[in-house]
């Protein structure tokens, strides 16, 4: 078992994250100056990046560029865009394809025959998606909250933003890019076997694109190739071999590529589901080696199974430098008898404790030199959890837990939270000398 002690924070640390914890507190505009020449340092300090979860998604709606922008005034390293196609092609940064709960679509009657059902990666949904939209009628949408009752402050922005592209997105990672300060971008494939190989348009001809191949080539033509400016993630594992293996090499860039993962023992990658459903070569694919390091073959493989020793070897040989856990499957959670109402506002929500235990693949991952970047820090109560022994947990501690059980960086929804957490993590790991 592993509990971690923080020591008491002194009152200029106190005073950053109350500074720092002023939602949505826009930076003074700063005077352009003259982009920096690139240069191989990492991002970050000391070896530890804050990642903006779709942008400052605390402060603004989700994926626009104001969110993004924000992340950047706020201290953030990395942005992280969800990418997603539209019917020309084109990619835009949206958390799902299905845009209902994101975007004003609802309202305008001139999109009204466009809803429809489709099954995404075997979930059933009913909405609109953006394959059937062409970006010039995607940009005629304005954004809104994803999660309206719990961040109700962002509800005010409704109707105020458009859909960003991801060339927009880069463009503004360059042009932030200044003052000696480096902006990377942390781009996911959002569903890539519906896009590639399952997925057809409302009038019923199959999508057929590859979100890797999109993400690469639009990568190269905006010149954002610095491998230390770019991670690509997805949750399937296909589509980041293929960028391993074809993608990239054919485009003459190397990334670093993330594998995330969904519930280690509930869900499993949905390329290797479809795959293994519709009997394809799955050894062309993957590599013959894969199926004899999962115990049960490859019918069996969940998340968890990807945790493990040897597959993690096989991964880092062939695709990944880095892992992406959520923080619940890499800290686990039970749940309290009753909620608690932590933050004293009358709504108890506070659902969980941490048991303590922390997952082998934290170590197995660190051990082999990969990088470890949980999601999401989010500092609402529906959110939080207490720690193994009963103190109820905010985002500034659970960011601070993180860095201490050595994760080299984490997505959050509040980058300024983060930023504080990392400034007072180092402040506080130093070693004082006593004087003589």
């Amino acid at each position: 078992m592993l509990q971690l002690n923080f020591p008491r924070r002194p009152l200029a640390a106190l005073a950053l994250l109350l500074a720092a914890t002023a939602a949505g507190a826009a930076a003074p505009e700063r005077t352009p100056s003259m982009p920096q020449t690139p240069n191989t340092a990492p991002l970050g300090q000391h070896g530890l990046i804050v990642i903006a979860h779709r942008g400052a998604s605390g402060y603004r709606p989700e994926h626009t560029l104001e969110a993004y922008r924000l992340a950047i005034q706020q201290g953030a390293d990395f942005i992280e865009p969800d990418l997603v196609a539209t019917r020309d092609g084109e990619l835009v940064v949206r958390h799902e394809n299905e845009i209902s709960g994101t975007t004003d679509v609802a309202a305008h009657p001139e999109f009204a025959d466009r809803k429809t059902s489709k099954t995404i990666d075997g979930q059933a949904l009913t909405g609109w998606f953006t394959e059937d939209f062409t970006l010039a009628e995607l940009k005629t949408l304005r954004a809104k909250e994803r999660i309206p009752q719990i961040r109700a402050g962002n509800a005010r922005y409704d109707g105020q933003f458009p859909i960003a592209t991801f060339k927009e997105v880069i463009a503004l990672a360059k042009a932030e890019s200044r003052d000696g300060r480096t902006i990377g971008i942390y781009p996911e494939t959002k569903h890539p076997t519906w896009f590639a190989s399952e997925g057809k348009h409302l009038d019923g001809s199959p999508i057929h694109l590859s979100l890797g191949r999109k993400l690469i080539e639009t990568l190269v033509a905006e010149g954002f190739t610095e491998p230390r400016r770019v991670y690509i993630q997805s949750f399937e594992v296909s589509n980041l071999i293929e960028l391993k293996r074809e993608i990239m090499p054919k485009a003459g860039v190397n990334l670093p590529l993330v594998q995330l993962y969904g519930d280690f023992a509930k869900e499993a990658p949905y390329d290797l589901v479809y795959n293994l459903r519709t009997g394809a070569d799955v050894d062309r694919i993957y590599g013959a080696e894969l199926e004899l390091i999962v115990p049960g073959g490859l019918s069996a493989i969940n998340y968890g199974a990807l945790t493990e020793p040897a597959a993690l070897a096989w991964m880092k040989a062939h695709y990944v430098s880095g892992l992406g856990p959520s923080k619940s499957s890499l800290i686990e959670r039970a749940p309290l008898p009753a909620k608690r109402d932590a933050d004293g506002d009358g709504h108890a929500l506070l659902s969980t404790r941490n048991t303590g235990y922390i997952h082998p693949v934290l170590g197995r991952a660190l051990a082999a030199g990969l990088q470890v970047h949980p999601y999401t820090v989010r500092a609402e109560e529906p959110f939080l959890t207490q720690t193994a022994n009963g103190v109820d947990q905010s985002a500034l501690g659970e960011a601070l837990q993180l860095y201490g059980l050595g994760v080299q960086g984490f997505f959050i929804d509040n980058p300024d939270i983060g930023v504080a957490a990392r400034k007072l993590f180092l402040e506080q790991s130093k070693i004082a000398v006593p004087a003589k």
